[in-house]
């Protein structure tokens, strides 16, 4: 039976993203790019400028934290596991796709975390907000936006944490003779349902300041350990790019079978990673305390660029050395020999904390998401109380779970997800514009941008009266 819903579900995958998602992100991705007039490159600067920029009041979220609970769930195990995936499925040319997806995609990051700030609520001390608040505020559409929230709790909450939670259970396989059948994937699921317990009762703040420090730290040191790999092996290189290139251009195999090709698994798993245009990082964003929502908007292109660019390249560049030779060693295991045999068995250590430690930072970055839009659905303590035990259960068995049910059904609910939030951000894009013109404006002023909806004609924002 399990068989049976299993391919039902990777047919489904198959044709959401061959005829509609593919086409939709890379239309509005330079549709926004376009629009904005490069926003992603121009206005980069900036906003690595507004990252060091404190909140307005001291019981808010800052922009920095905001920026590291959105990357928390992007750098996870997309970034290593769903790389691996993305190189042993779709071969090396997968990574092309993934850069011009994170650089594409970053104008469309801007604007749906931009509208995310516009139109947040206050939620007692801190912000929320997201797709599903726009859709709502600014459509009108309280129906769709309840359409989005169901979607988005069941991608992370339960898709997603699954996912991650077994990636990081996969990641032992390595120390344990028949892992499968043994004791420790439990043994691992509750550690991490313990841990992601601890955290998500704590409340949005909590979870801002355990990400804030595990984020950098671990990302700093992974990019050390690739940039040493890629040091070591630098006449590598041109075969490396040569392979990348050749594989993203090799049209005629592409055509062949597009469903297996690299620039599916690109798009595919560089969604997956980056989350641009789909609707999950603006959750993040609105909590941020800023005095201009086109800020937060800038910082959050920063995290589609930290986590694809500089993180799925690091792993990239890290498989590619090793080569992609073997298509029965994907996922976990692949990441861990290609480290292996660079640096020795501590490689593969050091890989198994840096998955468990980015994958708990996804879990609770990821139940952040979905708490705001069950907020949304229906504001009670009761209903959160129940929903936080039910998440820490779906961690607890995505430890144990199928691998190819897992992925095909977070790639599902991601695309839906996108599909509902990319036609809604475009509905929207004339007020994102105003906002993003209005920003441009007052900072050639030499002002500190201070955001004004009643002066842009905007209607119906709950926190900039």
């Amino acid at each position: 039976m399990l068989d049976v819903i299993n391919q039902w579900i990777a047919q489904a995958n198959d044709f959401l993203y061959g005829y509609i998602l593919i086409a939709l992100l890379v239309i509005s991705g330079v549709y926004f790019t376009i629009r904005t007039k490069f926003v992603q490159i121009r206005l980069f600067p900036e906003a690595i400028r507004v990252l060091t920029e404190k909140k307005k009041e001291k019981t808010g979220v800052s922009s920095f934290q905001a920026l590291m609970i959105s990357t928390a769930s992007r750098v996870g195990t997309g970034n290593i596991a769903g790389v691996a995936t993305a190189l042993s499925m779709g071969g090396a040319g997968a990574i092309f796709w993934m850069w011009v997806m994170a650089i594409v995609g970053s104008a469309s990051a801007f604007v749906e975390s931009t509208l995310a700030q516009v139109y947040k609520e206050r939620d007692g001390e801190v912000f929320r907000g997201g797709p599903a608040y726009y859709i709502q505020y600014a459509l009108g559409q309280r129906w769709l936006g309840i359409i989005f929230s169901i979607l988005l709790i069941a991608c992370f909450a339960f898709g997603f944490n699954a996912l991650q939670s077994f990636n990081v259970s996969s990641a032992f396989a390595y120390y344990v003779e028949d892992y499968a059948n043994s004791s420790v994937p439990m043994i691992i699921g509750l550690i991490l349902a313990a841990a992601t317990a601890l955290v998500i009762f704590g409340g949005v703040q909590r979870i801002g300041i355990i990400t804030s420090g595990i984020v950098p730290v671990m990302a700093l040191l992974y990019i050390v350990l690739g940039l040493y790999i890629t040091c070591t092996n630098l006449g590598r290189l041109p075969d490396i790019f040569g392979e990348i290139f050749a594989g993203a251009f090799d049209f005629k195999s592409i055509a062949g079978g597009f469903a297996g090709s690299c620039v599916m698994y690109g798009i595919k798993r560089g969604l997956f990673s980056n989350e641009a245009g789909m609707g999950s990082a603006p959750n993040a964003g609105a909590t941020a305390d800023v005095s201009h929502p086109a800020k937060q908007g800038m910082v959050q292109m920063l995290s589609v660029f930290i986590d694809t660019i500089l993180i799925c390249t690091t792993t990239a560049m890290m498989l590619l050395n090793f080569g992609t030779g073997n298509k029965e060693l994907t996922g976990m295991p692949y990441v861990q020999q290609a480290v292996n045999a660079e640096v020795g068995a501590w490689g593969i250590h050091f890989i198994t904390v840096s998955i468990f430690l980015f994958a708990f930072s996804s879990l609770i970055g990821n139940y952040c998401y979905a708490e705001s839009n069950l907020k949304f659905i229906k504001d009670s303590k009761g209903l959160l109380f129940v929903f936080r035990i039910i998440v820490v259960g779906v961690v607890f068995v995505g430890a144990q779970a199928n691998f190819d049910t897992v992925w095909n059904l977070a790639d599902v609910l991601m695309g839906l997800m996108a599909i509902v939030n990319i036609v809604s951000i475009i509905l929207l894009s004339k007020i994102s514009m105003k906002v993003m013109n209005d920003y441009t404006r007052q900072k050639k002023e030499g002002k500190d941008p201070q955001f004004h909806p009643d002066k842009l004609g905007i209607k119906n924002t709950q926190c900039w009266k």
